[in-house]
């Protein structure tokens, strides 16, 4: 976030085209949240089972059956992790090509990716092809440039829209397996063909948008970078914000051995604080009832119907807690926000996960009203409410 002075100093005006942009930029967390919600709702489906999976369809209707591996199958698990995996390593080649060849044509070529891993994925007639498909949506995840094209005085609100619509992305995955699930045998072919629908809205969309201002002028395209800036600022005098990009990126070109100053005495605290940060958001557990809501949901007594209903649900809560962090990020402050989330969840998932283990036998499942509170009071409310509330601002630190 800039300082007040910038945050005077800098003219804007925020303009249709200038919100167009933010809004295409982030159809990539929508991309990315419609993929995380998607895998689990399709893992649930007896048609895509019985196609790919016939062990453990048969394990799932096994009443007898040990709750704790009927869906342990190591290709299976594969289906639904190969994304992050492939993303992981992507993300490397993704900041290089984002150097030379600038973050638009970047991500026209990671919308094709996607658009690619959608069509394996819908046309698939063997595991391999299953898995390539999600290797190439994580492949296509897109770099997200938001942060360079929004004013200082709105960063923080237009970061956090990129978490936003990854919440979109996940309640539309969710609403989309529950009307699919009831079109046999085919519906799990159009849950992940669906995948392709943000990727063609990017793919045109890129078109439409600028390149970033200092992509530009890091590459030495200075005339372009200041003209880029005007268009999206709304205003023609834009030579302070200029300047200040054009000596951040030759300070940038000075930096020679970043890494190594990475390791400085004076780096490590700040580096390991914001490590850690992003390592313990996910280690809370979040993408495990993003990726695996409607399974979970069986598990604790949900009919396959009612399980996917209830990912809608937790998916309806997730999208509205984000509404209330962007309101409250700057009016509560980060910290607070994130220390009572922090205690909330973990009460959360301590009494829900004191519930299960007094409760949930290996075979069985927990009676309706048990169920009821385990969904409905633990996951939903304490437990998503309070972890997208404290924690959606941290993709400012990304």
């Amino acid at each position: 976030m800039g300082s007040t002075d910038n945050v005077h100093a800098f003219k804007s005006k925020i303009t249709v085209y200038v919100v167009a942009c933010w809004i295409l930029a982030a159809f990539g967390g929508l991309m990315f949240g419609y993929d995380i919600g998607i895998s689990g709702g399709v893992t649930a489906m007896d048609d895509f089972l019985v196609k790919f999976f016939p062990a453990v369809h048969e394990r799932k209707l096994h009443a007898k059956e040990d709750n704790y591996c009927k869906y342990d199958d190591q290709y299976l698990q594969l289906f639904t992790s190969s994304l992050y995996l492939a993303a992981l390593v992507a993300s490397f080649g993704a900041s290089k090509a984002c150097t030379l060849f600038g973050r638009k044509p970047t991500i026209i070529v990671a919308s094709v990716f996607f658009l690619a891993g959608a069509g394996f994925s819908a046309g698939a007639e063997s595991k391999w092809m299953l898995i390539l498909g999600r290797i190439l949506f994580g492949i296509g995840a897109v770099p997200v440039f938001l942060s360079e094209i929004a004013p200082v005085q709105h960063r923080g609100a237009v970061n956090i829209l990129f978490q936003l619509f990854v919440t979109i992305g996940i309640l539309i995955a969710s609403l989309v397996n529950y009307a699919t699930s009831m079109l046999h045998p085919y519906g799990w072919r159009l849950s992940l063909a669906l995948a392709g629908v943000p990727a063609i809205v990017l793919f045109f969309g890129s078109l439409i948008i600028t390149e970033t201002p200092t992509s530009l002028v890091e590459r030495g395209n200075d005339k372009e970078g200041k003209a880029a800036l005007q268009k999206i600022r709304g205003v023609d005098d834009v030579d302070a914000e200029y300047e200040q990009i054009k000596m951040a990126c030759e300070q940038a070109k000075q930096v020679k051995h970043p890494f190594k100053k990475l390791m400085k005495r004076s780096s490590i605290p700040p580096l390991i604080i914001g490590i850690l940060l992003q390592v313990f958001q996910q280690f809370t557990g979040i993408n495990a009832i993003m990726f695996y809501a409607p399974v979970l949901f069986q598990t604790v007594g949900f009919k396959n119907n009612a399980s996917l209903l209830s990912a809608v649900i937790t998916g309806v809560v997730n999208v509205g807690s984000t509404f209330v962090s962007i309101y409250a990020v700057d009016k509560v402050g980060r910290r607070k926000l994130l220390l009572q989330a922090c205690i909330q969840m973990f009460i959360a998932q301590s009494a829900i996960g004191g519930i299960l283990h007094v409760h949930l036998k290996s075979t069985g499942s927990l009676d309706k009203g048990l169920a009821a509170i385990v969904v409905g009071a633990g996951l939903c409310v304490c437990y998503v409410l309070c972890m997208v509330m404290g924690t959606s601002w941290l993709v400012d630190t990304q």
